[in-house]
């Protein structure tokens, strides 16, 4: 079976958001890797490169670094 052609969502300006908080907050990516049980690459990677995290991780974040997305995902209210 053929994949469906989505186009994937850009995370970069989440990655950059996040960044941003965590460097306000004057944490490094070690601390809050070994705080979230992730590692310093995986967060480099959605900060800087703009991977996909996972869905809990995803949730875990904008928990902590209290980031509203909902003006990362406008497109949705345009249906």
């Amino acid at each position: 079976m053929a994949k469906r052609p989505v186009p994937k969502y850009d995370f970069k300006a989440f990655g950059a958001a996040i960044k941003a908080a965590r460097e306000g907050r004057k944490e490094s990516r070690k601390k809050v890797g070994d705080e979230m049980f992730i590692s310093p690459r995986y967060l480099a990677n959605i900060e800087n490169k703009g991977q996909h995290p996972s869905l809990q991780i995803f949730f875990e974040l904008i928990q902590r670094y209290h980031i509203s997305v909902s003006h990362y995902f406008q497109l949705w209210h345009d249906y």
